[in-house]
């Protein structure tokens, strides 16, 4: 039976995935009150449909941070894909490229940067965290310059990590054989500092490599080191989003880390509307966090999301068919937009607009 929508993509992933290593990925911190919120919240918001708008040709292109692209639905940075996928993060990059997707790759990727750019036929962006020693930072940012990437994500709501609570239960551990190669410029994966620690090697290199310290002049330093345009990933709040923009950022990603972070933060789509209250359009906004319908898609932009990134339905994709999965997971979400306009008066993404949510 074809499956019809996301949330069957999630059931029959949950029935053929190790219910240890899913709930890596679907899993929230603590009480998953916010998980659970980033979906939900986008139930609360209603839509205003106008008529008569003559949408017999719609256009789902958009452009984001002056690049093209067929779809506002991006790829979120997905951590340690090769758990799902002996070919890591490819059949996703593949899968995107032929949806016309923005790809982010994530630090903890199983990839080598060059060679998922290489199997990208679009823009790829990088997530980054910034490092206690700023030199292995600034080699690992000129080797993703080096690579092709075409903008920065700067991670800023994982100081340090959450507890997530699923792992903690299942006693999740990673495979041994399972490395980050974009982790650092040479593609090593720190040792632990004790031969006792039992953490796994990337929790490990976490807690070794990351700073818990950084401040908002921090961004001043990334763009100095770096020509890529930098945008903060995991802001929920408008004043932080204009401290990130004042400190030189081309945009903000709002974001709760999927809920795998601080739990009871906002749900993103909550954050949103303020956020892009604040910056305008002195720079880019995305929403990350919760998209699982095309209607989802098109309230974020009416609240003025750019874009928007998915991560867990494509995790769902790659489990239930690999590249395949994936490019339906996208396919889906594209033609539920694409209904989503139409139904709603829309011929084209730049016709979405807040009067859908608040008509006057």
């Amino acid at each position: 039976m074809r499956l019809v929508n996301l949330a069957e993509y999630e059931s029959r992933a949950r029935e053929i995935a190790e219910d240890s290593t899913l709930d890596y990925y679907d899993g929230g911190s603590n009480d998953e009150i916010t998980l659970r919120e980033n979906v939900t919240a986008f139930s609360r918001i209603t839509l205003y449909p106008r008529v008569f708008r003559g949408v017999g040709e719609r256009d789902t292109q958009t452009t984001i941070l002056g690049a093209q692209a067929s779809t506002p639905v991006m790829v979120a940075p997905v951590a340690l894909i090769g758990m799902l996928h002996e070919d890591g993060e490819i059949p996703v990059v593949r899968a995107a490229s032929s949806a016309g997707s923005i790809v982010t790759l994530s630090t903890f990727s199983v990839t080598p940067i060059e060679d998922v750019v290489a199997a990208a036929a679009g823009p790829m962006w990088f997530q980054l965290y910034v490092y206690k020693d700023r030199s292995a930072s600034e080699a690992l940012v000129k080797r993703v310059e080096a690579a092709g990437c075409t903008a920065l994500e700067l991670t800023a709501d994982a100081p340090i990590l959450g507890r997530r609570e699923r792992d903690v239960r299942n006693n999740f551990s990673l495979p041994e054989d399972l490395w980050a190669p974009n982790l650092t410029a040479d593609g090593t994966v720190p040792a632990p500092a004790s031969p006792a620690d039992s953490r796994s090697p990337f929790a490990a290199a976490f807690d070794t490599l990351v700073d818990p310290n950084l401040t908002w002049d921090d961004i001043a330093w990334l763009t100095s080191v770096s020509n890529l345009p930098v945008l903060v990933k995991g802001i929920v709040r408008a004043d932080d989003a204009r401290r990130a923009i004042d400190a030189g950022a081309a945009g903000v990603i709002v974001s709760n880390h999927g809920g795998r972070q601080f739990d009871t933060a906002p749900a993103a789509i909550d954050a949103l509307g303020l956020v892009a209250d604040a910056i305008g359009d002195q720079a880019e906004v995305i929403l990350d966090g919760g998209i699982r319908r095309g209607a989802d898609v098109l309230k974020a932009i009416a609240l003025g999301a750019r874009g928007v990134q998915v991560g867990r339905p494509l995790v769902w994709g790659l489990v239930v068919d690999g590249e395949d999965g994936v490019r339906d997971v996208l396919e889906l979400l594209r033609d539920e937009l694409d209904l989503a306009m139409a139904l709603a008066g829309c011929r084209s993404v730049d016709e979405i607009s807040l009067d859908l949510l608040r008509p006057e």
